[in-house]
């Protein structure tokens, strides 16, 4: 998962596999299945079998280069984000194409919004997600 930037659920999705068995998988819970092998190799053929099943050799079969697969982009490896407002423009000099962004600019006007006020609200409770997967539910004890 790491080497091809692959997130537990997306890896899950990508062997078509229940996401809380690749979460038991991960933290020690359950050894993967031969299902989960075989589901793996089925949609990673590169992947070598003796590395997978104990851990010895080489991850990538031989001939494999690493390079040719396509990568999952996550949030915070991606370069600078481009804004809507932005358009490429292909300029041609001497047959070399260079890609210039063209930005346009656009007024926002700022306006304060009143948000409703109310005392008699109260938090119910408050849900911590995790990246394994995993989430805390918090409630709240009443005042005395």
């Amino acid at each position: 998962m790491e080497n091809e930037n692959l997130s537990p659920a997306k890896f899950a999705d990508r062997i078509q596999i229940n996401r809380a068995n690749i979460s038991h998988i991960l933290n020690g819970r359950n050894n993967p299945s031969l299902d989960v092998v075989s589901k793996i190799l089925l949609e990673m053929p590169y992947i070598n079998t003796e590395w997978l099943i104990n851990g010895s050799g080489q991850m990538y079969k031989d001939g494999f280069d690493m390079d040719s697969i396509p990568k999952e982009h996550d949030l915070f490896s991606q370069g600078p984000a481009t804004t809507p407002q932005e358009k490429e423009v292909v300029v041609k000099s001497e047959g070399i194409e260079v890609k210039k962004p063209e930005k346009s600019t656009q007024v926002v006007e700022n306006k304060i919004i009143e948000g409703q006020k109310s005392n008699d609200r109260k938090i119910s409770q408050i849900i911590i997600y995790y990246d394994d997967n995993t989430f805390e539910t918090f409630i709240p004890q009443p005042v005395k």
